[in-house]
């Protein structure tokens, strides 16, 4: 592994640690929430708690263990093996984590992200609406005020745990803020009055995890229950750019172990199925696909590492954006290749059911859209370069005069 010399012992710990675990997740539940007879598989989350496992990066005081995002860098791979959903709602507490751990009230963090690091509550995201997807700021969902409760009303779509979860992060536009930027503000809901579940989606992979639609028709939410309290009304665009971070790391990392196991099951079949005389790993159609298979995963691995040692050194925050997109584009990417090689390497079996490639592969898929297409991950990565680069002062040498033309300036027409 590209980055095994710059793990910590303790890192190597926690790998073993989450191996375990893995290990411990039954066959059963995988087939069964594949083939939608279980919706959200609770008992998952409750014995990743149990092992003290949820929640790694946040302090101790609340039930974290206080680790930096290498840490997690290694335990979200291992996670990533089980495939999309599972992997998925281990992030969510990751993900929601974050924003209460950061933005959060000392009562909103004793009130629900010890419960979600204990595995007593589980939660999700209300991010992408019908009409606002990647344009977040075109979301519809509003809140309004009335005395000290907000009414909260619009929808909600593709939350993994609408079914099943018991708290939800969800984004709204206070009503009387015109600046939509401005008027964006994040809540702590708990399921209840005025929060419906109106659809459960049938998907291509990543099943079993309650992936769905809520319609939100005045559900009341206290204004305690903004995240961050009074203080935090209108501040839901900050929380936003702040859980580009985690949302897009998990991807990164978790992406890694699914190609990580479909590469391995194809290696394996390789060296023992035999054609021509020969094991088939000895064809360079085979052989030279699993050699590009290792190579995108360990540079996979090497950039998410060096995106989580900037998250932990506090890089600039738009830096930091760019660096993340960068992680999520690349791993998602390259998980998706490595997994058609290795269906590739498979053949027709690979497309039965016979093995768990067709799974991932199903699974890997999504990757490459949620939390901001990866198309969204370029523009992104180009306008933060562009805003950095055109500031930056010249250093280093003036490659450009180095040209046999450069006494020749005219010839650079730049209409202006």
């Amino acid at each position: 592994m590209s980055i095994e010399s710059l793990l910590t012992e303790n890192e190597k710990a926690l790998r073993l640690e989450m191996q375990d675990f893995v290990r411990s997740v039954p066959r059963q539940l995988l087939l069964d929430m594949d083939a939608g007879k279980v919706t959200y598989p609770r008992e998952y989350l409750q014995e990743a708690a149990r092992r003290h496992l949820l929640g790694l990066r946040f302090d101790p005081q609340w039930g974290g263990r206080g680790l930096p995002w290498t840490s997690e860098l290694v335990a979200l791979e291992e996670a990533g093996t089980l495939g999309t959903s599972l992997a998925c709602l281990y992030s969510l507490v990751s993900i929601v984590g974050e924003a209460i751990h950061e933005f959060g009230s000392e009562e909103q963090k004793e009130k629900y992200l010890k419960p979600v690091l204990r595995g007593e509550m589980t939660v999700a995201e209300g991010l992408t609406e019908p009409r606002g997807g990647s344009d977040f700021f075109a979301a519809t969902s509003t809140a309004r005020r009335q005395g000290d409760m907000f009414l909260l009303n619009g929808q909600k779509r593709f939350v993994v745990g609408a079914e099943g979860a018991d708290l939800l992060l969800v984004y709204a536009k206070v009503e009387d803020i015109e600046d939509p930027k401005k008027a964006m503000t994040a809540f702590l809901v708990e399921r209840g009055e005025g929060v419906i579940v109106e659809h459960v989606y049938g998907l291509m992979g990543t099943r079993g995890g309650g992936t769905g639609r809520l319609v939100f028709r005045d559900a009341p939410v206290p204004v305690t229950n903004v995240l961050g309290g009074t203080a935090g009304v209108g501040d839901g665009t900050q929380v936003f750019h702040r859980m580009m971070v985690p949302e897009r790391m998990t991807s990164a990392c978790g992406a890694v172990g699914m190609g990580r196991a479909a590469i391995e099951i194809a290696a394996r079949y390789a060296d023992r199925r035999r054609a021509f005389g020969q094991k088939i790993r000895q064809f360079e159609g085979v052989s030279f696909k699993v050699a590009e298979s290792l190579t995108l995963l360990d540079a996979a691995r090497a950039l998410n590492h060096a995106v989580c040692r900037a998250a932990d050194a506090g890089e600039d925050p738009d830096r930091l954006r760019r660096l993340v997109s960068e992680a999520k584009k690349f791993s998602t990417e390259s998980a998706w290749t490595v997994v058609n090689h290795a269906m590739q390497i498979l053949g027709g079996i690979g497309y039965t059911d016979i093995f768990p490639v067709e799974r991932l592969l199903r699974d890997v898929r999504l990757i490459t859209i949620w939390t901001g297409t990866n198309e969204i991950m370029d523009l992104v990565i180009q306008h933060e370069f562009y805003r950095e680069f055109l500031k930056r002062q010249p250093s280093g040498r003036d490659v450009e005069s180095d040209a046999l033309g450069v006494e020749f300036p005219e010839e650079k027409e730049y209409n202006e």
